[in-house]
């Protein structure tokens, strides 16, 4: 990297409202690919975790697998991590809600959309599970049905975390605008309170202070978003001082497997979120200094492009097969490889159909007439990297 281009990633860029009327955009932040290979990793995670709960494997092969996968749950303190930093380093800097809204909506809704009528289709069909009454089915639409703790799980379960999401959206314009006014100091400041609030919540989660677990609540989940975007902003301002790429994949994985010693549920997250919160930054540094990463190739890239849609479709996938292979049916090893293989293969050829066929096209269909014409003396807008995929349930 050259002396020039390292000055100015340690340079804060400029505050919204203090770019002369007319003056060009601040250049765009560079593209993180390792993120995006880094999303197929967790989503990878919580596909064995959904592998382990519906049985599989027995004997040796399901002890393996539990230990393994086991606590795939984590995956979503991941995803939501990730999802406050790719925001925040992407944010435009005149950006207005509505508009940043807007964009959210047409990233993840018709892939939710059309998941939420499969899953319809397969209730009534292939699963014969009781179909939702309708003020549930309609706030599983609306990505609303976590704020109800009885209906997270409602239609496709794993939806649950595109709720919080959808709060999370609501909640990032006031949150940027927050942090461009906050300097370093500050920045660090929120970020440690997002650590103690997470830590807060699973200590009083784990004692049973609350009547329902909070796990799926979405206010609970918002301060590992937060983090996120503190340490977006500490690499934007030239001010992070994490550990490098290896050191914080170790302390992830470290935390990923200290997990069974905690009480089931959202005191996991207090186990990840220090790796995890140092491994995003770390692979964003990496990539911007041009570091070795393995998550940068481009079949991890592509795969990572595909996590969202194979996020959504897989669990689906895993109950079709139930009607096949029965409820539990621990098989040995073998046979638990090649079911497993063939529903992560029919899951992949899916997303892969959602991605080409709906999420892309949908995206430019809804963002198309959406675009402002060009004036003279304008610039282009530049082009928003792809947000992380939520995943888990």
């Amino acid at each position: 990297m050259t002396t020039a281009t390292t000055r100015a990633l340690r340079t804060p860029p400029a505050r919204t409202g203090q770019a002369a009327a007319g003056s060009p955009a601040p250049p765009a932040p560079p593209s993180l690919p390792s993120l995006t290979g880094l999303r197929w990793m967790a989503a990878l995670l919580v596909f064995g975790l959904h592998v382990h709960n519906f049985g599989w494997f027995g004997g040796t092969g399901g002890r393996l697998v539990s230990w393994g996968f086991g606590a795939g749950a984590t995956g979503v303190s991941f995803f939501f991590v990730l999802s406050g930093f790719v925001l925040t380093w992407s944010a435009r800097p005149r950006d207005r809600a509505p508009a940043f809204w807007w964009r959210r909506i047409a990233r993840v809704y018709p892939v939710h959309l059309v998941t939420l009528v499969m899953a319809l289709v397969m209730a009534g069909t292939l699963t014969h599970r009781p179909l939702p009454a309708p003020d549930q089915a309609l706030a599983n639409a609306l990505l609303v049905h976590s704020w109800w703790q009885p209906w997270w799980q409602t239609l496709n379960p794993v939806s649950w975390s595109l709720a919080c999401e959808a709060f999370f959206y609501a909640a990032f314009p006031l949150l940027i605008r927050l942090l461009r006014r906050l300097g370093a100091r500050g920045t660090t400041a929120l970020g440690g309170l997002s650590v103690a609030a997470v830590v807060l919540l699973a200590w009083t989660d784990a004692h049973q202070w609350w009547t329902h677990a909070v796990y799926s609540f979405p206010a609970a989940r918002l301060p590992e978003f937060v983090l996120g975007a503190v340490t977006a902003r500490l690499v934007l301002l030239g001010r992070w001082r994490g550990p490098g790429l290896e050191a914080s994949l170790a302390l992830a994985v470290i935390g990923y497997f200290l997990v069974p010693q905690v009480t089931p549920g959202y005191s996991a997250t207090v186990c990840t979120l220090a790796g995890f919160a140092l491994l995003i930054p770390a692979a964003a540094v990496a990539d911007l200094h041009g570091l070795p990463s393995l998550w940068r190739s481009g079949r991890m890239v592509r795969l990572g492009e595909l996590s969202f849609a194979f996020y959504m479709v897989h669990l689906l996938v895993l109950r079709a097969a139930t009607t096949v292979l029965g409820t539990k049916p621990r098989f040995g090893a073998c046979a638990g490889l090649a079911v497993s293989a063939t529903a992560f293969a029919v899951s992949l050829g899916l997303s892969w159909v959602l991605y080409e066929a709906v999420e892309r096209p949908a995206r430019r269909l809804l963002l198309r007439r959406r675009r402002p014409a060009a004036r003279p003396d304008s610039v282009p807008a530049r082009r928003e990297p792809s947000a992380p995929a939520p995943a888990r349930d």
